[in-house]
């Protein structure tokens, strides 16, 4: 090298266009074999990240008993009783509406096979082959409905499977959550940008779910008042459904306007359908779409679009309570891969409701 030449920057061999492309084609292989390995183990990753979100919000109550001298273990004892509550709770109701629902479909017997006979032939009005409408008829009976519904709704086994694995998988947050704050005070300062993205994601679902469950009680209450209004029977097991699926994103409202309207209908007439459909459409689309969204604000983290590709994504990935945590799970993938790479915070442009999270800057 001659005299006055600079040297050249010599380009990392991970970084040359063999070698870039062939890190590409490694790691997608790599999340690939990840989701593989997920969806086969669902069972027991979905209850555990289900109660780690549970404790993430029962956490700054502990928090603020141990900076008031509380001793660590009953902070940590205080906070898994709140979420034993709440897990009973939550459970608690899914089983009595239920039960309700299984109790109340033989005594409508007669009004579902008349309802189902004049659809039927209203779909033979409007050209319905009619060898394919007799043959439905004829197979019809309330008792097939109820033999094809009441495994799914009476599967007692597996949900005591999972609230087992959901309670154990909260005394084991409890025993290592005592000394969170000096892990994340040492994560800190060696990872900061980390350490970041993580409070950030704690924050954010926290936020998530406790203005999701004081939205789904809003929404529950009106529904039940409307529904009482229309006079449809089991207002209240309505209610509890309306405020379940209001932790399912997108779709939620829909899985919890069909049994209302599809009971009314039977019971007194598609009048009374049609009005279940305004009633709910008009309250959850006022709360739900206008009202909800300026209080959750940044805790959802991502647009629409990406909260409904992430429901199904993750009903894929967690099963059906993949539906439940679907945007807490995209948080965290999103805080662990984009907001813990400054290189990679660009993303946020195109996935973040809020595209300003692209160039904050670390602290």
């Amino acid at each position: 090298m001659s005299a006055g030449t600079e040297p050249q920057a010599v380009t990392p061999w991970h970084a040359r266009p063999p070698a870039r492309a062939l890190v590409v084609v490694l790691t997608i292989a790599g999340l690939a074999y990840a989701l593989t390995f997920f969806r086969g183990l669902q069972e027991i990753v979905a209850p555990v990240f289900l109660a780690l979100n549970f404790y993430i919000v029962v956490y700054p109550l502990q928090r603020w008993l141990t900076r008031h001298r509380v001793p660590g273990a009953l902070g940590a004892c205080v906070s898994v009783v709140l979420v034993l509550v709440m897990l009973f709770g939550f459970f608690g109701l899914t089983a009595w509406a239920i039960a309700e629902l299984v109790m109340l479909i033989p005594s409508y017997g007669n009004q579902l096979v008349a309802t189902y006979h004049s659809l039927m032939s209203m779909l033979g009005e409007l050209g319905v082959t009619s060898n394919v409408l007799e043959a439905q008829l004829r197979q019809f009976n309330v008792r097939s409905i109820f033999d094809a519904v009441s495994p799914l709704l009476t599967n007692v086994s597996l949900g005591a499977g999972l609230l087992t694995t959901v309670i154990m998988a909260v005394f084991f947050v409890a025993m290592d959550s005592m000394g969170m704050s000096s892990r994340m005070g040492m994560l800190k300062d060696a990872k900061p940008a980390l350490a970041q993205s993580l409070g950030g994601f704690a924050s954010g679902v926290r936020r998530y779910w406790v203005v999701a469950t004081i939205f789904g009680l809003i929404v529950a209450i009106l529904d039940v008042v409307a529904l009482a209004i229309i006079d449809v029977p089991l207002v209240w097991v309505w209610g509890v459904l309306a405020f379940l699926t209001n932790y399912i994103p997108n779709i939620g409202f829909v899985i919890g306007l069909i049994p209302p309207a599809l009971l009314a209908l039977v019971d007194s007439g598609w009048q009374s359908a049609v009005w279940v459909i305004v009633a709910y459409s008009v309250l959850n689309f006022v709360i739900q779409a206008i009202i909800q969204p300026k209080f959750t604000g940044e805790s959802v983290g991502v647009t629409p679009l990406v909260s409904f590709l992430s429901l199904l994504f993750w009903v894929w990935v967690l099963g059906w309570l993949g539906a439940l945590l679907a945007l807490p799970a995209t948080l965290l993938l999103k805080a662990l891969l984009v907001d813990a790479d400054p290189k990679a915070r660009w993303v946020n442009i195109l996935i973040a409701s809020d595209p300003r999270t692209a160039h904050t800057p670390v602290h």
